[in-house]
């Protein structure tokens, strides 16, 4: 399909509209990240809330390059040879977090296929230096599957994150066309194998993302699938096209249905749901404080 050829996306309904911030935190965030040579899922990824976060002085940072291995559907985060990974990054996530004074921080990146541990040294490396420079403060990662590769996810949780965050970002019937390189039931294995490898000292979170073509009985499936992996924590938001070359949206699910999703999802038993049109995998992510599991 060539540019002329690829459709206009349609016009955002009033509850997807964002006011941008005018606060000097946003400029001093930035400033921040531009000084310590850090990326963010926030501006890779195009997340729209990132005016909001940076005004705030919150930032989801995105570790080992800007460069993913894997080209999913819905991502706006650049697939390219990735470089390699960069020593020091770790302590600089660090300082960052220091001179933010944040009390909870959400840590990804992209895929690393290319590397045979998929990265995860490098995430347990940013975890011990974050904590080192931090301590107590509430440390969440959001990793990739790691193809599911034991060694690996037992290298990040040796470093005790208190939330292990992976995405099953959609139903079943949609995860090929989706995230191609990724299975559905491969996540929902990496979910459940680090309950089963740390049961109650660690909560586990995983996101769907919502107007892409689902059915309402596939999205609850896909809920049940993650409660049956022993999945506490769930977010629920609105897919967004982030350019005219991704996976279009079919739908604009109202702050209503996300309201009536958010009471199924308590009925089924997570500890914690944040689901409206403009939650993401991080977004107030602080405002979960962590109840002892049961």
């Amino acid at each position: 399909m060539t540019t002329t050829e690829l459709k206009p996306r349609p016009r955002l309904p009033e509850w997807l509209r964002i006011t941008l911030p005018t606060s000097d935190t946003f400029s001093r965030t930035r400033g921040l990240l531009d000084e310590l040579k850090l990326h963010t899922v926030c501006e890779s990824a195009k997340c729209p809330n990132h005016w909001e976060c940076w005004s705030k002085g919150t930032a989801t940072f995105m570790i080992a390059g800007d460069r993913c291995t894997r080209a999913c559907g819905f991502c706006a985060v650049s697939t390219a040879k990735p470089l390699a990974l960069e020593a020091d990054e770790p302590a600089r996530v660090a300082e960052a977090t220091r001179r933010m004074k944040l009390k909870h921080v959400v840590i990804t990146a992209v895929a690393r296929d290319d590397l045979k541990d998929g990265g995860a040294a490098h995430f347990r490396q940013t975890i011990e230096k974050v904590r080192e420079l931090n301590p107590g403060i509430v440390i969440e990662v959001l990793v990739p599957d790691f193809l599911d590769n034991d060694i690996a996810i037992e290298n990040v949780l040796a470093a005790n994150p208190h939330i292990y965050n992976h995405n099953l970002e959609t139903v079943r019937r949609l995860t090929p066309s989706v995230r191609h390189r990724a299975t559905y039931e491969r996540s929902l294995a990496v979910l459940k194998k680090v309950k089963d490898k740390r049961g109650n000292t660690i909560y586990t979170k995983s996101g769907v993302m919502l107007g892409l073509g689902e059915t309402e009985e596939e999205l609850l499936q896909a809920m049940r699938d993650l409660r049956s992996s022993n999945c506490d924590i769930l977010t629920l938001g609105q897919y967004l096209q982030p350019t005219l070359k991704h996976l279009p949206v079919i739908e604009f699910v109202t702050p209503e249905k996300f309201a009536e999703y958010k009471v199924r999802a308590e009925e089924m038993g997570f500890v914690h749901v944040a689901s409206g049109p403009m939650v993401r995998s991080s977004y107030h992510a602080d405002e979960f404080t962590l109840p002892v599991l049961k």
